[in-house]
């Protein structure tokens, strides 16, 4: 980027001190610079992130700390953290940089046949299983150049992923949203049971002394061993045991061929055929609240006419 002259952070100045500043010493890669150096936290990772020298990067600090007269940000241990100024003036530096991407540079018109690009998706461990594979279908067709990078996120995390990978938008069960994001229901998700019904001798429909008699797999995102479903069974004097435990949806369908174990799993994951082939499914003796797959992306993106298309062709994927 050229230099240019640019108001950075003159709240209460007169216009006296408005005259008074030196617009040749202000810089517009100034204020990227210290965006990156706010979320890398570091002068390398930030030198990296802008593909620049660490040098350079160096230089921009130095300059940034004599411009606004402030440290900015020291070392602590092996991070730079910000200081009280810097922290202060996040906001405004990030609403300049949008006002002049969004309002003032012109972007080229989003042409998906011709984009080359990266599509970054966030998505959890079930959401990337069962629909992965569609939404790159989708992409491919509609723009056959792009590139597609699936990163794995859980609803603890994403908002801190969302940042560091720079994502264009999460898929999953999210819970908990702040303000920060946009979001958008993609479908309710329900449960069904599978079991091998030769190994368990079970046949659908099944009771819930049937359901409570049998060991049970549970797939458990955080390791523990037991879910809202115990309480509710412990309501109805009822008790299951889980007998086998696994953080991750791939290992349920081979766990359960062949061994007298039943598992409580995801509608659609039941209808993969990998999954399935060989298992009984049925509805579940005790009632098993659905969940919600949901899309979340960034409030005042910067590329809307991507996103938007982004938006639109996973909604499409997912709800096929």
């Amino acid at each position: 980027m050229n230099e240019i002259g640019l108001t950075v952070i003159t709240r209460g100045r007169n216009h006296h001190q408005m005259t008074n500043i030196n617009w040749k010493g202000i810089d517009l890669n100034l204020l990227v610079a210290f965006q990156a150096l706010l979320k890398n936290r570091s002068v390398s990772l930030a030198a990296t992130d802008l593909h620049i020298s660490q040098s350079a990067m160096s230089h921009s600090l130095s300059r940034l700390r004599k411009l606004l007269a402030d440290p900015l940000f020291t070392r602590t241990g092996h991070a730079m953290e910000p200081t009280e100024r810097a922290l202060s003036i996040a906001p405004d530096v990030e609403r300049v940089l949008s006002l002049i991407q969004n309002n003032i540079l012109q972007p080229e018109a989003f042409c998906a046949h011709s984009y080359t690009g990266t599509c970054r998706i966030g998505i959890t461990d079930y959401a990337e299983f069962v629909f992965a594979p569609l939404i790159f279908d989708a992409l491919t067709e509609q723009a056959p150049h792009v590139k597609v990078s699936f990163t794995n996120v859980n609803r603890h995390n994403f908002g801190d992923v969302f940042e560091k990978e720079r994502l264009d938008l999460v898929i999953g069960c999210l819970p908990d949203i702040n303000d920060q994001f946009d979001t958008q229901t993609l479908y309710q998700e329900s449960h069904v049971c599978l079991f091998d019904s030769d190994a368990t001798g079970l046949t659908p429909p099944i009771s819930i002394e049937e359901f409570c008699g049998i060991p049970h797999a549970l797939v458990s995102a955080d390791g523990k061993w037991q879910t809202q479903l115990d309480n509710e069974l412990q309501t109805l004097g009822q008790q299951r045991t889980v007998q086998v435990i696994s953080r991750n949806f791939l290992t349920i369908g081979q766990l359960l061929k062949g061994r007298n174990l039943i598992c409580i799993v995801p509608e659609r994951m039941s209808l993969i055929p990998f999954i399935s082939q060989g298992l009984t499914s049925t509805k579940p003796a005790i009632n098993v609240s659905d969940f919600t797959i949901s899309m979340v992306w960034k409030k005042n993106s910067s590329n809307n006419d991507k996103l938007l298309w982004l938006l639109s062709l996973v909604t499409t994927a997912v709800q096929k």
